[in-house]
């Protein structure tokens, strides 16, 4: 009896299945029209509630201490109030890691001081009163030297910088975190051995970058 040979013919295989060529192009295509129209939506958005830079003004200055017999090190204690407005109608303005330094002549005369978080609504303006100075800083000879001079003289150049992070907010739409740098120079009457608030010879609208 004849045995049954097995079927030593390979199997076939089915051919892998081909994705139309013009699928991928249209996914491609979708996705870049969804991403566009979220882009037109996110930008009008934008426009309406209108985010603008924040202005910042020197208003009033104080002075407590200015000591500058140990050089190379110079003592201060200043009081600023500072007036911030934010200008747009429909967008508040957060701020966090605010920190605030006083400089005479591009060197520090004071260290870094932390200032509160603040929160600025539409259309308002908020004044705040940072005290800068009470440690000793190590300057250059020549700036102590101008410093006591143009105490002498009854008028010092100053530049008080803040720095920090704000984010803008308009109708439940969060911007991404900008850095803040705010310049404010002024010109204030400070004669050696007074204490007190001074006079505010010169004080343009802060320099602001963001």
């Amino acid at each position: 009896m004849a045995e049954d040979k097995p079927n030593s013919s390979p199997e076939k295989k089915s051919p892998p299945l081909r994705r139309r060529p013009g699928s991928r192009s249209l996914i491609s295509a979708i996705i870049l029209a969804v991403l566009i129209l979220a882009g037109i939506i996110i930008l009008t958005l934008w426009l309406v509630y209108d985010p603008r830079k924040p202005q910042f003004r020197v208003l009033n200055v104080a002075v407590f201490n200015i000591n500058t017999t140990s050089p190379p090190f110079i003592s201060t204690a200043m009081q600023f109030t500072v007036v911030t407005r934010n200008p747009s109608k429909r967008t508040s303005i957060h701020y966090t890691h605010l920190s605030a330094i006083l400089l005479y002549k591009d060197q520090a005369i004071t260290p870094p001081m932390m200032l509160p978080p603040l929160v600025h609504g539409p259309k308002t303006t908020v004044a705040m009163s940072p005290v800068l100075g009470g440690s000793p800083v190590e300057v250059l000879a020549e700036v102590g030297y101008s410093l006591e001079a143009d105490e002498a003289y009854g008028a010092v150049s100053l530049r008080m910088v803040i720095k920090g992070k704000l984010k803008f907010k308009g109708g439940g739409i969060w911007s991404r975190s900008y850095g803040m740098n705010v310049k404010c120079d002024v010109v204030v009457a400070a004669n050696k051995g007074f204490v007190g608030e001074v006079g505010v010879i010169s004080s343009p609208p802060c320099e602001v970058d963001l």
